[in-house]
């Protein structure tokens, strides 16, 4: 990676890695969209990150390098494609559908980073104790009654104020992303 690092150094050097390590399950996500066999996936996730960093200078960092990375995971299902097409009988997406389904799923993961950033913002407009209730009931193995005992109330309650929150959480993530 000499070659981004002499055009860009270490700092944007850093800034590619930790994008990279990033991105790593949204391009897994991205890469079986488009072909839809598991060890398929793993091929040519493995083949985009090689090309990912052997390509490395030609990313322009402050550009939106998601677009970039699945633009290269595409060129990569596309020559994985035509490599494997001859080699076995399993169905493949044609040429045009590929480029349909990349343009989808770059729109849809904008779309979802849009809604994570507006849920994390409206996460913070909570007040502390309803951050905290929130994190408590999704927090792995923690029930409604388990909450509802250690708090000192019935379980009908902790429900229905969590369902407040949830329905405040929604319209605030609504008006986050219309706006957005």
């Amino acid at each position: 990676m000499s070659g981004f690092e002499d055009k860009y150094g270490e700092e944007h050097q850093a800034e590619f890695v930790a994008n990279i390590a990033g991105i790593q399950r949204q391009l897994h996500a991205y890469i079986f969209s488009l072909v839809r066999h598991r060890e398929d996936t793993e091929d040519v996730l493995q083949e985009t990150n090689y090309v990912l960093w052997r390509r490395a200078e030609t990313y322009t960092p402050g550009t939106n390098f998601r677009a970039w990375a699945y633009k290269v995971a595409q060129l990569q299902v596309m020559a994985y494609r035509k490599k494997k097409y001859k080699l076995s009988e399993r169905e493949w997406f044609d040429s045009d559908l590929i480029e349909a389904l990349a343009e989808e799923s770059l729109a849809k993961a904008d779309y979802l980073d849009a809604r994570h950033e507006a849920l994390s913002t409206c996460l913070q407009a909570l007040p502390q104790e309803r951050r905290q209730l929130v994190a408590k009931r999704y927090t792995p193995g923690v029930s409604v009654n388990a909450m509802a005992e250690e708090l000192g109330k019935p379980p009908k309650a902790v429900s229905e104020t969590l369902r407040r929150i949830r329905h405040v959480l929604m319209k605030c993530i609504k008006e986050k992303t219309v706006t957005a």
